[in-house]
């Protein structure tokens, strides 16, 4: 992955395109969501800031532009860990 931060139109076009919505959410420091669980498929990229995500028993920390997956009906938190804002897109599975 290079340095450059994450094409957000690029990344929504590819998302739309597999059925997925695309926004923006921006958390302070600190903040947690705890205990969250979708009934459909959802996208997360980090754009900048860390985070920490846990679910199915594992916590780790996604690198900014990388894709994670949380799949329908998984308990997942996601945590801002970082000494600055966090800013990331999620995106949920259109249904059909």
């Amino acid at each position: 992955m290079n340095n450059l931060k994450p094409d957000r139109s690029e990344i929504e076009k590819n998302w739309r395109a597999r059925g997925f919505s695309c926004d923006l959410w921006v958390d302070p420091p600190g903040q947690v969501w705890k205990d969250y669980i979708h009934s459909v498929d959802e996208l997360l990229m980090v754009l900048e800031g860390e985070i920490e995500l846990e679910m199915q028993g594992k916590t780790f920390r996604p690198k900014i532009g990388e894709e994670v997956l949380i799949p329908a009906r998984t308990l997942h938190t996601v945590r801002n860990v970082g000494s600055t804002t966090s800013r990331w897109l999620y995106g949920y599975k259109e249904r059909p």
